[in-house]
């Protein structure tokens, strides 16, 4: 029952936009069909009144600059660089046991499939 509402739905909006369409080729048509209307007279232009001078606005007072501190002197360091102690080896990794190899079972034989049977050709009638 659902499925029906949903079809009869959709049948209606595509009758809708059918017939929409229709009506609207119909104005076009009758609208490019029209003989020629008198052009529209130029309005004049509108002028826009005198705006009102801004009064001046007061000045910002400028404000005494703060003083900063002198910055701490980084000390220089050694243009060496102090040699840093050798590591010990590490020791060598035990060596891991062999993995013995899989082997898969043998594949089973597939039966002999029967031939396909062939179909003979006939030639065509030779034409005169």
């Amino acid at each position: 029952m659902a499925a029906y509402s949903n079809c009869s739905i959709l049948f209606a909006i595509i009758a809708l936009l059918s017939l929409s369409s229709i009506t609207t080729n119909h104005a076009a048509r009758s609208l490019l069909q029209l003989p020629n209307l008198p052009t529209i007279p130029s309005l004049p232009k509108p002028t826009m009144p005198q705006l009102p001078n801004i009064p001046n606005l007061p000045t910002i007072p400028s404000l005494p600059k703060p003083t900063m501190p002198q910055l701490p002197n980084i000390p220089n360091f050694p243009a060496a660089l102090p040699t840093l102690p050798t590591a010990t080896p590490l020791p060598s990794l035990p060596t891991l046991p062999s993995v013995p190899k899989m082997t898969l079972p043998p594949m089973p034989s597939l039966p002999n499939m029967p031939a396909i049977p062939t179909i003979p050709t006939l030639s065509p009638p030779p034409s005169n």
